[in-house]
């Protein structure tokens, strides 16, 4: 079975979600990001989600993480939580 490592930046608008974007392309910790800006309680890990399988995150999600190549911000990405920055850290197909 599939597994991915991933970690993710949350916030509630497209625009920040990009802003976000722009500043890690230009240099920023993808971590420190997380840790400041993140709504979700995995920032204050860095963003850091762990390992999981194909179909355990949000539909949305799961595309972008078994389908991104890994080590690539991808984003933003919609889902009922709000905009989402990912990374995908490792992944086994």
């Amino acid at each position: 079975m599939a597994k991915a490592s991933a970690r993710h930046i949350l916030v509630d608008s497209e625009e920040k979600c990009e802003q976000l974007k722009s500043e890690i392309e230009a240099g920023a910790d993808f971590a420190e990001l997380a840790r400041q800006h993140s709504t979700c309680p995995s920032g204050q890990r860095g963003g850091e989600l762990g390992e999981f399988g194909r179909g355990q995150m949000v539909r949305e999600f799961d595309e972008v993480v078994f389908s991104a190549e890994v080590g690539t911000v991808q984003g933003p990405v919609r889902t009922q939580f709000g905009y989402h920055l990912i990374e995908v850290t490792s992944r086994n197909d």
